[in-house]
C-alpha cells in the first residue's frame, strides 16, 4: 500500500497594505536609458507617469506591476521639488519592495526641450504626412506627429 502526501501550494500577491517599503515611506527609483543611468537608488515621494493603461501616480508600497510607457512626461516628486522628463516610451516595473525600475529608450529633461523646435518639426511632419506618396512615408510621418504632439502637450502642461 502506498501513502500519498498532499502538498498545497499557496500563491501570494502583495498588496499595498501588506508591502513594506525599503525606505520608510519613500519610493526608490532606478531610471535607465541604453546609454546612461539617469537615477540610481534615488528616493522620491511619488512618480507620475503615462502608461498605455492610463496615467499613474506611484507611491511607496504600490502594488507590483509592469507598465508599458507611452510618449509623455515622467514626474519625479521629492521633498526638494519635482524633476520632469519626457520619454518616448519604455517600461516601468514596480517591485514589492517599493523599488521602481524605469527603462526608456530616450529621455530628456522637460526644461531642456525647445518649444519652437517642437512646433516647427510638428508642422514639417504634418506637411510630410499630407504630401506623402507611399504608405511607409505616411506611417513614419504619423509616428513623428504623435511624438511631437505628445511633446507639445507636455510643454504646455509643464507650467502647471
Amino acid at each position: 500500500s502506498h501513502e500519498f502526501m498532499t502538498v498545497t501550494v499557496v500563491a501570494s500577491r502583495f498588496y499595498a497594505s501588506e508591502a513594506t517599503g525599503a525606505a520608510a515611506g519613500k519610493l526608490v527609483v532606478n531610471f535607465a536609458l541604453p546609454h546612461q543611468s539617469v537615477m540610481t537608488s534615488q528616493e522620491v515621494n511619488q512618480v507620475d507617469l503615462s502608461a498605455v493603461s492610463g496615467d499613474l501616480g506611484i507611491l511607496a508600497d504600490h502594488v507590483p506591476t509592469i507598465e508599458q510607457l507611452k510618449p509623455g512626461v515622467i514626474d519625479f516628486i521629492s521633498d526638494s521639488g519635482s524633476q520632469k522628463y519626457f520619454v518616448s516610451g519604455g517600461f516601468a516595473i514596480m517591485n514589492p519592495n517599493s523599488v521602481l525600475n524605469i527603462n526608456a529608450i530616450e529621455a530628456f529633461k522637460l526644461e531642456d526641450i525647445d518649444a519652437q523646435a517642437v512646433a516647427t518639426n510638428l508642422a514639417e511632419s504634418q506637411r510630410l504626412a499630407s504630401s506623402a506618396k507611399d504608405e511607409i512615408t505616411k506611417e513614419a510621418a504619423a509616428i513623428e506627429i504623435e511624438l511631437y504632439e505628445s511633446l507639445q502637450s507636455a510643454l504646455l502642461g509643464k507650467s502647471k
